[in-house]
């Protein structure tokens, strides 16, 4: 959907909306906005509206803290939640106050590897995302516990699956909002759930991963549930992935299709997956950025813990889905909901264009369930670990001169001192576990 200023002003007061919020992205994934009041509207749409940058994790300092919010109007949305106050949205871009884009702001890096493919020729890089999360009790006093809601497993329907109604509701408001949804059943793990929506150019599926998290965590709230889009949150059952399927257009062409080939894989596709299984362990720490992502990518889970790609096999880190044509894509599976949408889109895709670049070559196919071979096995067919931790993510990303290009001098130094800081306050902390092991025993 395309909006004028025009468009904006009409809806505005023909659906009564009295505050405006500006949103955006800081380093970390977490959704930040400025409200006005609808009186401020021709302000913000002037791209005049100001703000504190400095208050924003991994943006700026306090002596050079004034930016701007120039809003992208094709995002506008009124908030169905009714109120006799409505609600309405604009995700925004940020500026400096001489007039150029701030390096720092996600949107516009996965806006600077965009592109760069577009130098190459690609008109569209295609993403369908595929963000999982739990739902959990509340307490009486509306925080969350970790009680889950319902017991049920893949696909299973009511009664087994508690969160249907809850699910069911995430939905209408989401297509309400724009979006098209394909999917939604209850995931593998009790209390797990998915919703599907339809592929789009990247900034929008990032936008639109944003825009599913608030909406999510939005109705859950209103059914007395928490939603929680942390990727491993108990032991012993799978955790939540944001599985990523992407391809490369140009103009109308899906440049991963080749008719001709066995797999109906173009080589663009192949060298393009190259890229991602080499750079793979250098994106971690930008695809999985949290201590606790690295609890979710362990063998047993379903979660790729592997560097491989396959056909059709699950295990690998890419799968490639049966379909063909204009739906041809790959699917990259290790990446977790608690990723900033934008800078993870924007790795993957610098890796995939310095496989077409560089024209590397794209190992053999692993079709083995990589989960029961052993490190032998693994090392002889050549398939390498992802990291096992965040520190390790974080030294592997340092070592990666496409990574650090694709995030900018700016955002790699400030989300690398951020996550350092993560990791030394994990690092330093006692823990439960420790005191269940060792108290006693020494």
């Amino acid at each position: 959907m395309s909006y004028t200023k025009e468009d904006i002003r009409r809806i505005a007061q023909e659906q009564n909306v009295r505050f405006i919020r500006l949103q955006f992205t800081d380093l970390l994934g977490t959704i930040k906005n400025v409200e006005i009041p609808v009186s401020q509207l021709e302000k913000a749409l002037d791209n005049k509206m100001m703000f504190d940058g400095s208050s924003i994790e991994g943006y700026v300092r306090i002596e050079e803290s004034d930016m701007y919010l120039y809003p992208d109007l094709d995002t506008w949305v009124v908030f169905p939640w009714v109120t006799q106050d409505r609600v309405a949205r604009l995700i925004c871009d940020i500026y400096m106050p001489d007039g150029t884009p701030f390096a720092g702001d996600p949107r516009g890096i996965l806006k600077r590897a965009l592109k760069e493919a577009e130098g190459l020729g690609y008109t569209a890089m295609n993403v369908g995302p595929e963000p999982e999360f739990f739902l959990f009790k509340t307490d009486e006093r509306g925080e969350p516990t970790t009680e889950l809601n319902d017991q049920g497993g893949y696909f299973d329907l009511a009664p087994m699956d508690m969160g249907e109604n809850c699910r069911r509701e995430i939905v209408l408001t989401l297509e309400e909002m724009g979006f098209e949804i394909e999917a939604s059943h209850h995931e593998v793990a009790p209390g797990q759930h998915e919703i599907d929506f339809k592929y789009a150019d990247a900034i929008k599926a990032a936008d639109q991963i944003q825009t599913f998290k608030l909406v999510v965590k939005t109705v859950a709230r209103e059914h007395g549930l928490h939603a929680s889009f942390m990727p491993k949150p108990l032991f012993g059952v799978n955790g939540s992935g944001m599985h990523c399927h992407q391809s490369l257009f140009k103009g109308d062409t899906n440049d991963f299709y080749d008719e001709k080939d066995k797999l109906g894989l173009s080589t663009t596709a192949r060298q393009y997956m190259a890229g991602i299984l080499l750079h793979a362990r250098a994106m971690a720490a930008i695809t999985n950025p949290t201590i606790n992502s690295y609890k979710r990518l362990v063998p047993g889970y379903e979660a790729p813990c592997y560097v491989a790609w396959s056909a059709s096999n699950r295990s690998p880190m890419i799968r490639i889905p049966a379909s063909r044509g204009l739906s041809t894509r790959v699917e990259v599976r290790n990446p977790d909901p608690a990723a900033n949408p934008y800078l993870a889109l924007a790795v993957m895709l610098k890796a995939g264009l310095d496989g077409i670049q560089n024209k590397l070559p794209l190992p053999a196919p692993t079709d083995r369930n990589i989960y029961i071979m052993t490190e032998e096995e693994r090392q002889d067919a050549g398939i390498p670990s992802l990291p096992l931790d965040l520190k390790e993510a974080l030294d592997e990303m340092l070592r990666s001169d496409i990574i650090c290009e694709a995030l900018g001098d700016h955002a790699l130094a400030h989300f690398y001192e951020l996550k350092e800081i993560e990791w030394d306050m994990y690092r330093t902390q006692v823990h439960q576990w420790e005191r269940d092991q060792y108290l006693t025993l020494y």
